[in-house]
């Protein structure tokens, strides 16, 4: 097993702490997720979501916590991930409203996010942070 090196970045939420963020591909595109180690699985927004796969069928669990609220969600199946050189195939996640997180975001001034990745992703593949280096280890399995 190889170990990946991931870059992330730590944003001030103005004296209400602090969140990591990563930068990810997700339907071709970079963008920018949370790194939260007390969410329990990965989430990526609602209508980021809709513009690439289209209709969402709600998930029997219909309501999910995220950071800052509480909404319906929907289960996913994304063709590919990329986390820094880690590629992920079908990677089966949810898709809920982050639109209160980022409006949040936008209050303080900082870059809107579409995922939030979660213990379920860090679990699975051996994930290490480490604030001093600011970087996300990860491991290929």
């Amino acid at each position: 097993m190889s170990s990946i090196s991931v870059p992330i970045k730590l944003v001030n939420l103005q004296d209400d702490g602090f969140h990591l963020l990563v930068e990810i591909v997700v339907f071709k595109q970079s963008v920018l997720a949370v790194l939260d180690t007390g969410a329990s699985r990965s989430v990526f927004d609602e209508a980021f979501v809709r513009q690439h796969i289209g209709d969402l069928e709600p998930t029997i669990e219909t309501e999910a916590t995220t950071l800052f609220s509480t909404s319906s969600t929907f289960l996913i199946l994304i063709p590919r991930i990329k986390i820094g050189r880690l590629k992920l195939k079908d990677y089966h996640a949810v898709a809920l409203n982050l639109e209160a997180v980022n409006l949040a975001y936008a209050n303080l001034g900082l870059p809107p996010v579409v995922g939030i990745i979660g213990s379920d992703l860090l679990l699975k593949y051996g994930g290490v942070i480490n604030y001093r280096k600011m970087k996300l280890y990860l491991k290929r399995i």
